[in-house]
């Protein structure tokens, strides 16, 4: 019998994301170490070039990780799986080369485009943050595909450990600044990359080629992108707003107040790790659906989500004066402010792969691209009235703003490819409940002391009995998870 589609996602989630998870975990412990060896500018400058390095990524990938996933799961033969597996990890490995080299040769003026200033050495650890975390996105694809949870795993905790331990010794014990913390992030990512290239040799080694296999190949690089390219304006687009966020502050605010709201975003890592579980887990079940359980899942999915994150995002609000004085030094207190904000825009991001695989399931990925057009002409507008005043804090509404229009639009344009019957009454009734105690609780808590901290703390317990109580959750939902949990306890 075929897992519950619940099921299966959460597994793969926490198969895919376990080291994420992991990960975010040490980051959170490592943060006050990092925060007493880098200062706002540094944190600043190297986490605006992580996200540039993952929008190039977006862009190197030209959908082909996704055009992958789907031709995998459409066709089953073998000989036809490999050549596509060839074909998307040639052609990435060629486009990701290209392109550090370029990075390498044009480091001092691209540190005044996008750093404000001359810093050519971040930008050198940049072209190899983009080979390796490019490179590295499209075998986890292809792991993906394959659903080899447990390499997926294995090669994830390896990527984890070393990268933490070649942080640390390039940030703590040799002072390396920026450099330091990009360099320790992707080398590590090359050694496991090149592992995972070695588990696959019999896959991925190249065949002798014909006239006729060479013109099969054209012909399969050309369909990949047609369905992939399509998918990688709305990805590119709704990335974006990440870096347009951290440009306008470079720009308007200085790398000081950048590093101020990439400390926020830190301290939002367990809602950013969960998020991107879902985006990982969600392609392989929303592409393997029938088309008539694909409705009923997509909005049992959809309301799981919601009740989740949200959950989460209001436990960040009510103790974010406590997470921020624990993890941060006294220079980064302002990141209290911008936390709840970029917590909640994560959560939201994580559901816009919902309306690409609506798109993507009838061939048409273009369809959510005016959805994060618009987002991204929202944040612009946000920003330019809200960071005058809130530096990080402005930029981190902003990015909320953009999210709710992108996913409003995005959910217009595809409603008519597959109807999905949302519960939206239900929805509804958690988002209030969620809202209410999330500004009820935080309004009159005082935001330290015992008495205020044990009333946050109680803020965050009475959720979930609320939510069953207005009907966010249903009592039948409730037991389904009091089993599974007691089925898994020991002895049981």
């Amino acid at each position: 019998m075929a897992p519950h589609p619940l099921r299966r996602l959460a597994a793969s989630g926490m198969a895919y994301q376990s080291a994420s998870l992991v990960a975010g975990v040490l980051a959170l412990v490592t943060l006050p170490l990092y925060s007493r060896y880098l200062t706002p500018d540094e944190l600043g400058a190297a986490e605006t070039l992580l996200t540039w390095i993952i929008l190039a990524s977006i862009l190197l990938r030209a959908g082909l990780q996704e055009a992958l996933m789907r031709h995998w799961f459409h066709d089953g033969d073998r000989a036809r799986r490999g050549r596509l597996a060839r074909r998307v990890t040639g052609w990435v490995l060629l486009g990701s080369t290209v392109v550090a080299v370029l990075f390498l040769l044009l480091a001092e003026p691209l540190s005044h485009v996008l750093l404000g200033e001359s810093l050519p050495g971040p930008i050198r650890a940049t072209a190899l943050g983009i080979w390796a975390f490019t490179n590295l996105e499209v075998q986890n694809a292809l792991l993906r595909a394959q659903e080899a949870r447990r390499r997926y795993l294995t090669a994830a905790l390896c990527n984890v450990g070393l990268t933490v331990a070649t942080t640390i010794v390039l940030v703590v014990a040799l002072e390396q600044g920026a450099s330091g913390y990009l360099v320790g992030n992707y080398a590590a990512s090359s050694v496991v990359l090149a592992g995972l290239w070695w588990s696959q040799r019999a896959l991925l080694r190249p065949r002798p080629a014909g006239g006729s296999d060479a013109a099969a190949d054209g012909d399969d690089l050309r369909s990949l992108l047609r369905f992939g390219l399509p998918t990688v304006p709305p990805e590119a687009a709704v990335f974006a707003l990440n870096i347009v966020d951290r440009q306008w502050l470079v720009h308007t605010s200085g790398l000081d107040a950048n590093g101020v709201y990439s400390a926020a975003a830190k301290l939002a890592t367990l809602v950013i790790v969960v998020a991107r579980a879902f985006q990982a887990a969600w392609p392989p079940l929303a592409y393997d659906l029938s088309d008539e359980e694909a409705p009923r899942v997509y909005a049992n999915v959809v309301r799981a989500y919601v009740l989740v994150l949200g959950w989460m995002v209001v436990g960040l609000v009510l103790l974010r004066f406590q997470v921020t004085d624990l993890l941060l030094g006294p220079d980064f207190a302002a990141a209290a402010g911008a936390l709840p904000w970029l917590a909640l825009g994560w959560a939201l991001w994580g559901l816009t792969w919902v309306f690409t695989t609506i798109a993507g399931r009838h061939h048409v990925t273009g369809r959510t691209l005016p959805a994060a057009l618009l987002g991204l002409a929202v944040n612009v507008a946000a920003l330019a009235l809200l960071v005058p005043s809130l530096e990080a804090t402005g930029a981190a509404i902003a990015l909320v703003a953009a999210y709710v229009v992108a996913l409003t639009v995005a959910h217009l344009r595809t409603r008519r490819l597959m109807h999905v019957p949302f519960d939206w009454a239900r929805i509804a009734a958690a988002v209030v409940v969620l809202t209410a105690v999330a500004v009820g609780v935080d309004a009159v808590a005082q935001p330290d002391g015992p008495g205020g901290i044990a009333l946050r703390l109680a803020g965050c317990a009475v959720v979930p009995p609320l939510l069953v109580l207005v009907g966010g959750v249903r009592p039948s939902e409730v037991a389904v998870v009091r089993r599974a949990v007691a089925a898994r306890l020991p002895g049981r």
